[in-house]
């Protein structure tokens, strides 16, 4: 299973349509799906710009695809500004 990070800007007064937005589809998809979900932001604002982070923890195969769905019919990308972009790691096994 992966983890993924999730990470994109969002206009300043989007923010808080934004929040709820993502809240309720991490919602969905910790019940759909068994996943552990996060949402973050850095603590400063840019140009009107802030910077958040969704975490997504012990995904299996196919989860991004559902997540992708799921973010297109929240109406997600309407709300942040520019890409989102996604990093995937894993868990690394202690030796014996």
């Amino acid at each position: 299973m992966n983890d993924l990070y999730i990470y994109y800007q969002v206009r300043e007064e989007n923010a808080p349509a934004l929040q709820a937005g993502v809240t309720a589809l991490q919602a969905r998809l910790r019940a759909r799906h068994g996943v552990g979900a996060q949402l973050k932001r850095r603590p400063e604002t840019k140009d009107g710009l802030q910077t958040w982070m969704e975490i997504y923890t012990a995904c299996a195969a196919g989860f991004d695809a559902s997540l992708a769905d799921a973010v297109h019919e929240a109406g997600i990308p309407a709300l942040t500004a520019g890409a989102r972009h996604t990093e995937v790691f894993m868990d690394l096994m202690p030796c014996a």
